[in-house]
């Protein structure tokens, strides 16, 4: 038995189901070609013909020069009562000019008599015509057996003959479809072995959906029942809770179950890759994602982290290398002195456990963890903080003092921010106004340093957060802030904390300056 499988996105369609998910044509090609360079077997680009970008995709998609994926346009099996050859719909299918076409047909004899409408005998005649009639046109055909599971436990052999009516059609492939998303893993196993029993696993696929949330177990469970072509999406797009998550899925299957696909040798992009889409999606990463999330491969506890440095195995499931991602290590309260020199060299600093320094930096960081301080999403706020108890910080400037004033004009709120800087030696005095007060505390200390340090012309404030600490003290509650900051090639976090929610965010955007400072 062979260990390859084949690879089929429909991020550009099933993904897009999904709320919030929406890509442009330019997305869309960008996509497609990112996906073919990943090494994805079958890239399925959405409907033609059922909205103008779609429409146009496919028209640019012909141009593009794919090294090795199909482009698949996806429709449905011929209305009832007419001829193959007179359904529009598959005529524009044809007509996108795509070498496949997957066509979603009814499995579940609920929908046929109830939603379409129409006899048992007339859908399996309806499946059957369609795919006769197109692979007569040269095409590839996959078919995408709807409510299979459903279909299966409601009538077994109906389901069966439905895919027979497939097979007898011409496709190429029957891919079982879990669109309900609520089987469980044992019986969604036993009915794919069937099919795989009936029709070879050269002939089966998988499609699921993660409203159990076993969308990629049940992708897994189904290969190895014998499954050979997986379907699914990047990071799980998908309508309600989503699809299977295609980059959970490819490293489970290639490191994990020993398959094969021609997209196994570039996992090493997996992560970069995600990142890719969540920013096209304009989505921020889910850090909780198995293998490729910024937490995947995180150890706070002090005993972990340590075993970690020792054996990597030891607490890791896999070389983190092997998806893109990396070991991280995360300071907090509960971090010993292994930890935090792990930390150190991650940061790039050469800190022995038995240096001087570290009883220090350990006592002020469980001090300030106490106080609130969280350094986990915050590395920048972090290397300043050893950076100062190593002595190797620099002052690029000094602070003599800020003030921010709210006025209100008209219908508008305007903040107006003064900052008092000591730069070289010289004092230097700005003013500048924005919708709100860090915004105009942002803007004047840009604004003194820029001519100065012409490097932080490319800095923006990507993110802010404000979280109360103490909610039962009311207006005078403890505040943390955190900032996330970019420059186009790195993007780092800083953090302050204060009962004054103006001096918590001076001191996250100060620290975020100087780290930039630092870094250059």
């Amino acid at each position: 038995m062979s260990n390859a499988v084949k690879i089929y996105d429909t991020t550009l369609r099933d993904g897009t189901q999904g709320e919030g998910i929406s890509f442009s044509v330019t997305d869309k090609l960008l996509i497609t070609e990112k996906l073919d360079q990943f090494g994805v077997d079958y890239i399925e680009g959405g409907f033609p013909g059922s909205n103008p970008r779609d429409i146009t995709y496919f028209q640019e998609a012909r141009n593009l020069k794919l090294k090795h994926a199909k482009l698949a346009a996806f429709g449905s099996t011929r209305r009832a009562g007419i001829k193959a050859s007179e359904d529009s719909q598959l005529k524009t299918l044809l007509d996108s000019g795509m070498p496949v076409t997957t066509i979603v047909g009814k499995t579940w004899t609920l929908h046929v008599t109830e939603i379409l409408r129409t006899t048992l005998e007339e859908n399996l005649a309806m499946i059957e015509d369609s795919a006769r009639y197109l692979t007569a046109q040269g095409r590839e055909v996959i078919y995408d057996a709807e409510h299979f599971f459903d279909g299966y436990r409601a009538d077994p052999e109906y389901a069966i003959r439905t895919l027979a009516a497939a097979i007898k059609g011409g496709v190429t492939n029957l891919s079982l479809c879990d669109t309900n998303g609520g089987t469980l893993v044992d019986d969604f196993k036993t009915i794919v072995a069937r099919v795989v029993g009936e029709f070879g696993g050269d002939k089966v696929g998988v499609h699921c959906h993660n409203d159990s949330g076993l969308g990629v177990a049940l992708t897994l469970a189904g290969v190895g029942a014998g499954a050979t072509l997986v379907q699914g999406t990047a990071n799980g797009y998908g309508e309600r809770t989503g699809n299977a998550n295609l980059f959970t899925i490819l490293p489970s299957l290639f490191l994990k179950m020993g398959r094969t696909a021609r997209c196994a040798q570039n996992l090493g992009q997996l992560r970069d890759m995600s990142l890719y889409f969540d920013e096209l999606a304009n989505l921020k990463p889910d850090t909780k994602a198995p293998y490729i999330g910024a937490s995947a491969f995180a150890h706070k506890g002090g005993l972990h982290a340590n075993a970690a440095q020792k054996v990597k195995s030891s607490y890791e499931h896999i070389d983190p290398s092997l998806v893109g991602n990396r070991t991280r290590v995360l300071v907090s309260d509960m971090a010993g002195r292994s930890s935090i020199a792990m930390k150190a060299k991650e940061l790039g600093f050469a800190l022995d456990e038995k240096d001087a320094a570290m009883k220090t930096l350990i006592d002020e960081l469980k001090d300030l963890e106490f106080k609130g301080y969280e350094f986990e999403a915050a590395d920048a706020s972090l290397k300043l903080l050893i950076a100062r108890a190593l002595g190797q910080a620099k002052t690029f400037f000094e602070v003599e003092g800020y003030r921010v004033s709210v006025e209100r004009r008209g219908t508008e709120s305007v903040s107006e921010a003064t900052v008092k800087l000591k730069i070289n030696g010289e004092s230097v005095h700005t003013v500048a106004e924005c919708s709100g007060p860090v915004g105009a505390l942002d803007k004047a200390l840009r604004v003194a340093l820029e001519s100065v340090y012409p490097q932080l012309k490319q800095v923006e404030l990507r993110d802010y957060k404000v979280r109360i600490l103490d909610s039962r003290t009311g207006a005078n509650a403890r505040t943390r802030v955190f900032i996330e900051s970019g420059d186009g090639r790195a993007v780092w976090g800083t953090v302050g904390v204060s009962d004054n929610i103006i001096d918590a965010s001076w001191e996250a955007l100060t620290d975020a300056v100087n780290y930039k400072l630092l870094q250059a």
